[in-house]
């Protein structure tokens, strides 16, 4: 297993770790709100889109319709094909923003 790292999502003020061998995605569901959508899972739907504002990354392939060749130069990418290479900051920008950023009850 890889070096656990640091994300935060900047629009709740929460943490999580992600570990390098696992999605972002995956790895937010332990925040435990319900109703994150999770879509298709594979890089073809949008509902988890993020901008990642800080640290490094690797992308697999997303679907154009879904993340453009200057979203993903800008930082935008999907949760689902994301894996962190550092401590990461990120903005919720898809589907997800509704029960990500929503305060807990």
């Amino acid at each position: 297993m890889d070096k656990p790292y640091s994300v935060l999502i900047q629009d709740s003020g929460e943490t999580f770790a992600c570990d390098g061998s696992r999605n972002l995605l995956r790895s937010m569901e332990v925040l435990g709100r319900r109703g994150i959508p999770v879509g298709c899972r594979g890089g073809g739907c949008g509902v988890c889109k993020v901008r990642v504002t800080a640290g490094d990354f690797q992308a697999q392939k997303m679907s154009r319709a879904c993340v453009s060749e200057e979203e993903e130069k800008a930082g935008v990418v999907l949760a689902c094909k994301l894996f962190p290479a550092s401590d990461l900051a990120l903005q919720v920008i898809g589907g997800m923003s509704k029960s990500v950023c929503a305060p807990r009850r």
